[in-house]
């Protein structure tokens, strides 16, 4: 073709000589200087036009360093790989470790004369050309590998004239610095090819699961065709079209003698078989965790978090993790269910709909469509769940869940819901006692009270059960969760004040007001800052501030950041025990033996449950001395309730003990540490003294008292007198229980 369009040119006949032109005439010198200026111009024109077009583009220095950005990895406690966060995903394939037939197959469909122009192929842009003027738009494309590389490395897709001259240019570059089969290597490292894959070896397993080496024909030829339009011709949405495309590129191998006639046909019957979609791939293991790590980086590392190829090493465990996401799965679904009868009764529901529809419809008929209200339900009422674990002696994230479905909703109600813990807040109110020289066998009055609020209302709080009752001890109120001892606790020993004084040192930072209202939780606060602080009491005192983060290395292995644990003082350690002894009763004998009797966990643990009004939360945190957890389940909505008698014992401990059943069951499993993960009881303080004291007078009992309890003290304030109440009883028929 050169050589034909060449003669025409060296055969073209001479035109006829054309007589002198009459008109203005300029000497020769004048003529020299108009046409060195004009020339100037010109090349000053030429100058602009082009520093224009090439502004921003890579100098050829630029280009031979070019290196593709690398994804930063996120890496459990345990070593495995939880997240990936990049612009970009890629694994780079060496060109001779990618399969013969794939390569065939891209140069077969996009560029079959590769290896032959200069990066620029003139047949196609002209043919291009002519089919988007018949079409009055941009419809054929004519781009050769080189340039849509340079297109997909640093410019935009914008059909306009001016962004292909400067492609054309960068193209030009690209094929001066790099060979051909350079350049096709970067190609096939380089192009999108869906669902968040960038290159062949990340399509090959997206795809299919498998390594590039083990793609069959039929496989490269679908990667392929997803280089025109990876979202129309995705396999995962688009089935149908994705075969007619991978067949055309099937047809183009076979007309370049790439794939024989008898390999076409049998290629082209069959089906496109991918492997089945796994959302931890896009959302990681973990991921209200993995965010949560994501944002504390995103402001220190800004846009190199996403390219530099960082290893963030974290606390999470993945088996830990993987407890407490079957725990939350096996229930949540029982709750969703009894909200969903909650809200069908008495139509409650309607409070979700339009009442023009319900007037238009007509209830009886909205109501016999029980898939509409159950839709309408899940939709308005859907069951939440915040769940963290942490080490108590480091306070390492071990496991953390934010909300039912990441995918859904973001929000990280671990994090960022302050909700009212209810009676699980108690436990602070009562370390509060102890720590002012009180017990567990003092008492208060199990009577009404009756306060008057600042903005004139009168507050009568209730039992749950509105039981009523006299004196009563810290510990049996505590175990049986009764309101009205916890009021006289800070009506009559404690101060407010002091109440929130204590939920400061213990790492609670979310405002507190230092009102009576606080012996029943009525202030937010989250479920990290809850957990975190029964930690206090599983680790002897000492506060550790939950760490997510352990370290970061740079590509190179270079250390960017550690973080240490950090642990202080918060409570002195025979208190903690104190409170640790009391809230074992809770679990062995009051609102949370549904743990021991229903769940069989039965390592020593201490816990509380948590109920707010109008069950609008649920709540159990509790602790071995290995994890401490904490668990909410409630609806978004603070107003909104989970149905009635749905309190924390029903919601959130059936989360509560299997998790921590089966994360000690696991870990001892996985681990073989008997030393670490084996069966261990709460240590015994030297500050601490266990007494015999009678039932009725709370001192030291004697051979006649005929209940005898087996309580804890400060040894400060343990009981130095015995019962002279009870005389002439034998011993012999006393009847004793623990606390």
């Amino acid at each position: 073709m050169r050589r034909r369009i060449t003669n025409r040119l060296n055969n073209e006949p001479g035109g006829s000589p054309q007589g002198p032109r009459r008109g203005f005439n300029l000497t020769n010198s004048t003529q020299k200087i108009w046409l060195a200026i004009l020339t100037g111009i010109f090349l000053l024109l030429i100058v602009f036009i082009f520093k224009y077009l090439t502004r921003d583009l890579p100098t050829l220095d630029q280009l031979e360093r070019y290196e593709q950005a690398l994804s930063t990895k996120i890496y459990s406690q345990d070593n495995k790989l939880i997240k990936e966060l990049y612009f970009f995903k890629r694994t780079f394939t060496p060109l001779d470790s990618i399969p013969k037939h794939l390569i065939q197959a891209v140069l077969a469909t996009e560029d079959r004369e590769f290896y032959e122009h200069w990066g620029f192929n003139s047949k196609r842009f002209i043919k291009a050309m002519l089919i988007d003027l018949v079409a009055m738009r941009y419809k054929q494309g004519a781009s050769t590998l080189s340039q849509q590389l340079a297109r997909d490395l640093f410019l935009s897709k914008e059909k306009k004239i001016i962004r292909k001259i400067r492609e054309l240019l960068l193209t030009i570059q690209i094929e001066y610095t790099y060979t051909k089969n350079e350049i096709l290597e970067m190609y096939l490292n380089h192009m999108y090819l869906g669902h968040g894959s960038y290159g062949v070896q990340a399509a090959a397993r997206k795809y299919f699961g498998k390594k590039l080496s083990y793609l069959t024909i039929d496989e490269s030829a679908m990667i392929i065709a997803l280089l025109k339009s990876p979202n129309n011709y995705s396999p995962f949405r688009n089935p149908a079209a994705a075969v007619n495309r991978r067949n055309l590129v099937l047809q183009n191998m076979l007309n370049c003698d790439f794939i024989t006639r008898e390999e076409f046909e049998h290629y082209r019957q069959l089906p496109i078989i991918t492997r089945d979609f796994d959302a931890n791939e896009e959302f990681g293991i973990a991921p209200y965790f993995t965010e949560w790590v994501r944002q504390q980086l995103q402001d220190r590392y800004g846009i190199k978090l996403y390219e530099d190829g960082l290893s963030v090493y974290t606390t999470i465990d993945t088996r830990i993790q993987a407890c407490a996401e079957a725990a939350v799965k096996s229930h949540l679904e029982t709750i969703q269910e009894k909200i969903t009868t909650y809200y069908r009764m008495r139509d409650r529901f309607t409070k979700f709909l339009d009442p023009e529809f319900v007037k238009a419809q007509g209830i009886e008929n909205i109501r016999a469509n029980k898939a509409l209200v159950d839709s309408v339900i899940e939709a308005n009422a859907t069951a939440q769940v915040g769940l963290v674990a942490l080490d108590p002696q480091n306070g390492d994230i071990l496991a953390l869940i934010g909300g039912k479905n990441f995918e859904r909703s973001k929000y990280n109600r671990v994090l960022q819901a302050r909700r009212q813990p209810g009676s699980a807040f108690k436990p602070i109110i009562f370390a509060t006692a102890m720590d002012n020289g009180y017990s567990p066998s003092t008492e208060v009055l199990n009577q009404p009270v009756v306060l008057y609020l600042d903005n004139g209302d009168i507050w009568k709080p209730e039992n749950y059960d509105h039981s009523e009752g006299g004196p009563t001890t810290l510990r049996e109120g505590l175990r049986k969760s009764l309101n009205l001892v916890s009021v006289r606790v800070i009506q009559e020993l404690v101060p407010p004040l002091e109440v929130v004084k204590m939920a400061r040192n213990l790492g609670i930072q979310s405002k507190l007001d230092a009102v009576d209202a606080l012996a029943l939780g009525s202030c937010g606060i989250t479920p990290l800052e809850l957990t975190a602080a029964f930690g206090v009491f599983a680790n002897k005192g000492v506060y550790a501030t939950p760490r997510s983060i352990i370290r970061v290395e740079d590509k190179y292995g270079n250390v960017l950041e550690e973080h240490h644990s950090s642990i202080r003082e918060a409570l002195r350690e025979d208190v903690a025990y104190l409170m640790t002894s009391m809230m074992q009763t809770v679990i062995d004998h009051g609102t949370g033996v549904a743990a021991r009797s229903r769940y069989q966990f039965y390592r020593p643990a201490a816990g509380k449950t948590g109920t707010t009004n109008d069950y609008t939360d649920g709540w159990f945190v509790g602790f071995t001395p290995q994890i401490v957890a904490g668990v909410w389940c409630g609806l978004d909505d603070p107003k909104m309730s989970l149905g009635r008698g749905q309190e924390g014992a029903k919601v959130a401990l059936p989360i509560w003990a299997p998790f921590m059943k089966t994360a000690h069951d696991t870990l001892l499993l996985t681990t073989g540490d008997t030393t670490r993960w084996g069966i261990k009881d709460f240590e015994v303080p030297p500050g601490i003294v266990r007494c015999e004291i009678c039932s009725e007078t709370k001192k030291l009992a004697t051979e006649f008292c005929p209940h005898i309890l087996n309580e804890v003290f400060l040894r400060s304030n343990a009981p130095k007198s015995y019962c002279d109440k009870h005389k002439g009883y034998l011993r012999s028929t006393t009847r004793r229980r623990h606390f």
